[in-house]
């Protein structure tokens, strides 16, 4: 690792430590916290777990607005594009994901055709795309996301080495799919034969003699009621104890229902959440669902607005401080507020009422189904803001993702 990568991924440490460690370092929950500050320091998301269409839907941009949004795995900061906003602010804490999102800017930018572009990000599994990387996309990278992918991960493989064995298999979330896969088939169920069923009726009927079953099982119950187990979903210890309050306490009910929603509710089909849950992969060939920007129609399109999209390794309260006053159309939070105290909370919202004009939109989820913000945010913070009570509820059925328990919509109060 060089010593820019070191700089870099120390910063990245650092600021997820600052967000997510809240607790006494020796207690319980300081360990389990500072736990899943160690699984978070790598790469986690190879793609991002929130609906891009939902949010669009939501946030109703209109051309030339200027969005700011946590990043991920950049495929939504990349599929806002097709709303046509002046500009995109990306930011995370993970450094990772700042280098991989950047990557696919730059395949999107360069890619000389659409074929090009979906083997390297789409498929990403190519043993031929490390080459393609070298040709079309290294020498285009800011100096230290093309050191990152030249150098070497925990193993001593060349990171770029991700595009030839499959992107979406790697990652904190792509081996815990893994692991997930790994389980059932030791309990008796291979979960990719539901990609082949024809409708949702076909699904659910699928689910509900294969898949749900499997939830009643002694040691499904012993491994959920662990909080570490749900690291690799990206869940840190203060969430986790959100989301098991939709089951009364018992995660195997919460993790039941929501795999119920992503394998029944919307067919495998129009669905590539189901796709990589199910089957750890994007569709074959570049017809099956697929995320906006990597859809063909899309493609042109999106290279000529590539560049409006801005990739930043900061947090999301020091972003909004720089941004000027009123500049802000759209602020999407992602499930970030889950791993806030409420002094966090606050400063967020302060920093959003400062940099958001009269008529934005601020978007998020949650872990359980209501709005976490009544009760814990300053009251006069809160009277600034409108909630979308009924558009909420519309966009958390719509959201195929099946990740969260809610969607909700704020715009600013007149």
């Amino acid at each position: 690792m060089t010593q820019m990568e070191t700089a870099v991924d120390a910063r990245g440490g650092d600021l997820v430590s600052r967000a997510v460690n809240q607790s006494h370092p020796l207690s319980r929950a300081g360990l389990l916290e500072r736990a899943f500050t160690a699984a978070f320091s790598g790469l986690v998301y190879p793609q991002i777990w929130e609906d891009p269409e939902v949010d669009l839907e939501g946030l109703a941009l209109v051309p030339g607005a200027r969005v700011l949004t946590i990043s991920s795995g950049g495929c939504n900061a990349l599929s806002y594009l097709t709303a046509d906003p002046g500009a995109v602010i990306a930011v995370d804490l993970n450094p990772h994901h700042i280098h991989l999102a950047r990557l696919k800017q730059a395949a999107l930018c360069h890619s000389p055709n659409h074929q090009t572009y979906y083997r390297l990000i789409g498929l990403a599994n190519d043993p031929a795309n490390p080459a393609l990387y070298r040709r079309h996309l290294r020498d285009r990278l800011a100096p230290e996301t093309r050191a990152y992918w030249d150098g070497r991960d925990a193993l001593m493989r060349r990171r770029i080495g991700r595009l030839a064995r499959g992107l979406y298999r790697e990652g904190l979330l792509g081996r815990f799919i893994w692991l997930s896969h790994l389980a059932a088939r030791v309990l008796g169920l291979r979960m990719e034969p539901l990609l082949e069923m024809p409708g949702t009726a076909e699904q659910r009927a699928y689910f509900d003699s294969a898949i749900a079953p499997v939830f009643e099982h002694w040691l499904v119950q012993r491994v959920t009621r662990m909080k570490a187990s749900l690291f690799g979903l990206g869940i840190p210890p203060a969430q986790y104890d959100k989301l098991a309050l939709e089951g009364g306490g018992d995660m195997a009910v919460v993790l039941r229902r929501r795999l119920e929603k992503l394998a029944c509710d919307f067919p495998v089909t129009e669905n590539y959440f189901a796709w990589q849950a199910f089957g750890r992969r994007y569709a074959p060939g570049d017809g099956g669902p697929l995320p906006l920007y990597l859809q063909a129609r899309h493609f042109e399109t999106l290279k000529g607005r590539a560049e409006r999209v801005e990739f930043i390794n900061a947090s999301l309260t020091d972003r909004l401080a720089a941004e000027p006053p009123g500049s802000l159309d759209a602020i999407v939070l992602l499930d970030a507020q889950d791993w806030m105290t409420d002094a966090q909370l606050n400063d967020l919202w302060r920093a959003i009422g400062r940099a958001a004009r009269p008529d934005a939109r601020v978007l998020f989820r949650t872990a359980d189904l209501a709005s976490l913000l009544p009760g814990r945010l300053d009251p006069t913070l809160l009277a600034q803001w409108h909630y979308e009570g009924e558009r909420s509820a519309a966009l958390t059925a719509k959201d195929r993702s099946a990740v969260y328990g809610g969607v909700h919509l704020y715009r600013r109060a007149a």
